[in-house]
């Protein structure tokens, strides 16, 4: 074998081209420094150093890494539970055919607060004076919370004469076919309202199978639901995935009724 061969291919020889490319990158590392060249080190992995292979694996996070990819959404998720939304089971059947039982719905607790309350809204709220005796509706297992649809606002009166009569607001008949449950009648009992500053007046959507204001007139607060109780106004059905759909607030319907300002007057 000729001795070229050998500085060819022989790693060990001190010509040999891995050794050049050593020397190369000593001399380059060198820069501009006066002093002799340091003789390349041959501990040095000048493979990983020229193509980028067989570096080591990077080290595990540090527990405040860990703290800062885990902590922060749990952070934010918390912040997003807390204060903007709020998530409610809907067990009873007093919202058909807009709320099925089982139903699980999203709320926005920026209402009321951020922005007003509007008739038509379908509300969250505390149990008002034991309503829940009648009528079992439930917030992620515990019973403390009820749902229906704002009717009434401070100032307003709600009127009815029974059967095949519409429900009128400040003597403005209104048109509910676009939510009522398909058969029912808006109010199978005749009544006659005015809610009171700081109130709300509520129905259920399944009028012949809601326990609301109508049927609380004697809880000492004519049936009406404070508005310091309203925990947030729906915006979507989420759960089951087949009846995944918004939660309309059907405000036209309303759009002809004078404001309730006005009629107090």
């Amino acid at each position: 074998m000729r001795a070229d061969d050998v500085n060819e291919y022989d790693a060990d020889a001190p010509s040999s081209p891995i050794n050049r490319d050593a020397r190369i990158l000593s001399v380059a590392d060198h820069g501009v420094n006066p002093l002799p060249a340091p003789e390349p080190d041959d501990d040095v992995d000048w493979g990983s150093r020229r193509g980028g292979r067989n570096r080591r694996p990077e080290a595990w996070l540090s527990w405040k890494e860990v703290l800062i990819w885990c902590g922060i959404p749990i952070l934010v998720v918390i912040i997003i539970r807390t204060f903007l939304f709020g998530f409610y089971s809907i067990p009873s059947g007093s919202m058909l055919d807009t709320i099925h039982e089982g139903d699980r719905v999203v709320t926005t607790q920026l209402i009321p607060g951020v922005a007003d309350l509007q008739r038509g809204d379908v509300i969250v709220f505390k149990d008002p004076a034991h309503w829940l005796r009648a009528e079992t509706s439930s917030s992620l297992g515990q019973s403390e919370y009820l749902i229906k649809r704002l009717i009434g606002l401070p100032g307003d009166t709600i009127a009815c004469d029974g059967p095949g009569s519409p429900i009128t607001i400040n003597g403005v008949a209104i048109d509910e076919h676009s939510y009522i449950r398909p058969g029912v009648d808006p109010s199978a009992m005749s009544f006659k309202v005015t809610v009171t500053a700081g109130h709300l007046f509520v129905l259920g959507d399944n009028r012949s199978n809601s326990a609301d204001s109508r049927f609380h007139r004697d809880d000492g607060d004519q049936g009406l639901v404070p508005v310091s109780d309203v925990v947030g106004v729906g915006l979507a059905i989420y759960w089951p995935v087949q009846n995944l759909s918004s939660l309309n607030g059907h405000h036209d319907v309303f759009a002809s009724v004078p404001d309730r300002s006005a009629s107090a007057k």
